[in-house]
């Protein structure tokens, strides 16, 4: 869901890349993660035979992306247009499901124009950094923090489409909580999906402030 109304209190002075322990490109994420896979370990603090399962099978699933998808022609029209540089400085671990669906659509974006540089940061390594951007008091991920050329945050997005989040909320309303049958049933919504409702949401968040920017 989108998050326009950041907390100016805490944000509008501070830069970024001072609040950052560790970013990795998405080349280098991916290898980490690999390395991290071969010798039984997943990313963040916590180091369970579950959580590395999903790590596993997030990996497999992120090769199957890199390998499949492709911006839709709207995305790819709107890259060509940008005129102002932009940073996407997204909070993620290896083991979260959404992150490895939407991770390699905002690397295709990032690779489809020179106005954009995708930066990869851990969340549990940079809990100052997540818990000034949590989604409804929890720490939820990918979180992607939109950054200007001075690296000042100029919007959030995640950690899902708007689409997806209308799907969880509406069945935590009916159910109570996410369990294991929707979270396959998510999976299988994003394979179908094919990446499209990420990709529109990022380009709205992208006209909301291309636009004031490209006049200075």
């Amino acid at each position: 869901m989108f998050n326009w109304e950041l907390n100016l209190n805490k944000m509008s002075d501070i830069l970024v890349e001072k609040n950052v322990k560790r970013t990795l490109s998405y080349q280098l994420y991916r290898s980490f993660v690999k390395k991290l896979i071969s010798e039984g370990k997943s990313t963040g603090e916590n180091q369970t035979e579950e959580i590395l399962n999903y790590s596993i099978l997030n990996d497999k699933r992120m090769d199957r992306l890199d390998k499949t998808l492709k911006l839709n022609d709207q995305t790819i029209a709107f890259l060509n247009s940008l005129n102002v540089n932009y940073t996407f400085l997204v909070i993620a671990e290896g083991w979260c499901g959404d992150a490895a669906q939407i991770l390699p659509i905002l690397n295709k974006i990032a690779e489809g124009t020179t106005n954009i540089d995708l930066k990869i940061a851990l969340r549990d390594e940079n809990e100052e950094l997540m818990n000034a951007f949590l989604t409804n008091g929890s720490k939820s991920i990918p979180k992607l923090l939109l950054l200007d050329y001075k690296n000042n945050v100029i919007g959030t997005w995640g950690p899902r489409p708007a689409v997806a989040t209308q799907m969880v909320q509406d069945y935590k309303r009916k159910n109570g909580a996410i369990d294991v049958e929707f979270k396959k049933h998510l999976q299988v919504w994003y394979n179908k999906d094919k990446g499209n409702s990420t990709q529109e949401d990022i380009v709205t968040l992208l006209k909301k402030v291309e636009q004031p920017l490209s006049v200075f």
